[in-house]
């Protein structure tokens, strides 16, 4: 079931460590951005993993931490969060965006989500926000998850759902890729944005790895911003898969493909502004 056969993963985590490196100053910007967008979502996989007072936690693939906050406030004092992340330069954000916050209860360590430096059965949670689908191997993710929690304790995971019920997602994809002169990718590939949005894919990965109770809720997560160059602001700065593609145009080739993702996700403009369409899937497993 393993899915890192389809591509070369110590390239594929070395190009991606390099890219997350370049875009956490753009993505932790957009803090506040993200917070609005990820919020409800959010808040329903603490509650899904069951994160409470004392817990002690462990994030995968933390970011710049806006969801660590979170679980930091409701751990409180007598509990923890471990946040990890293949980029250096993002998690350095996440442990100052903690520090910032006054949360004495957060540590980081840099660490590829496949192999974690921890200890068999030492959290009470796992969750990974908008991460697992940038694995190469997911399974092997799910599996490292499940060796970190205790008995009985869970994991949480969000992904992006399948392609049709995120479009912004496909329009930005397809135009990079068509600007840049490159085949249209499936959207389920492995490392992709849409790679696990696969009807019943996650729960089959849970199960797999040895979750049970497996279950998987699906949100509607509108972007809203104020109009589509908000957005494409947010895309230039922070979403690196799209600025791999683009990274390979000269300047001109490149503005032609914005200026295209600008009028075809200007369809998504409303009266109460830029309004793009996301679904997530939330899936949780008990160990």
């Amino acid at each position: 079931m393993s899915t890192a056969q389809a591509l070369d993963p110590i390239a594929f985590k070395a190009a991606l460590r390099e890219q997350w490196d370049r875009s956490a100053a753009g993505w932790n910007a957009h803090a506040p951005q993200i917070r609005a967008w990820l919020a409800t979502a959010t808040e329903a996989m603490l509650d899904m993993a069951a994160i409470g007072p004392r817990s002690r936690v462990l994030d995968v693939a933390a970011g710049s931490g806006d969801q660590t906050l979170d679980i930091a406030a409701r751990v409180g004092p007598d509990g923890c969060v471990l946040a990890t992340d293949l980029s250096p330069a993002i998690l350095a954000l996440a442990q100052r965006n903690a520090e910032r916050a006054g949360h004495r209860n957060v540590e980081t360590k840099v660490a590829d989500g496949e192999r974690l430096p921890v200890d068999d059965a030492s959290f009470d949670a796992a969750v990974c926000r908008l991460g697992l689908m940038f694995f190469p191997d997911p399974l092997q993710g799910l599996r490292e998850m499940h060796r970190a929690t205790r008995p009985g304790g869970r994991t949480c995971t969000m992904v992006f759902s399948r392609p049709d019920r995120n479009p912004c997602v496909t329009i930005l994809m397809s135009t990079a890729l068509k600007h840049a002169g490159l085949a249209p990718r499936d959207p389920f590939q492995p490392g992709g944005l849409l790679s696990l949005g696969k009807p019943g894919l996650a729960d089959e990965l849970f199960r797999a790895a040895g979750f049970r109770d497996v279950a998987t809720t699906t949100l509607d997560a509108p972007f809203r911003l104020p109009t589509v160059r908000h957005y494409l602001d947010f895309v230039r700065t922070s979403a690196s898969p799209i600025q791999q593609i683009l990274g390979r145009l000269d300047r001109a080739a490149a503005d032609a493909a914005w200026a295209e993702m600008e009028q075809r996700l200007g369809e998504f403009t409303t009266s109460d502004g830029w309004v793009g369409p996301n679904e997530l899937l939330l899936t949780v497993g008990r160990r």
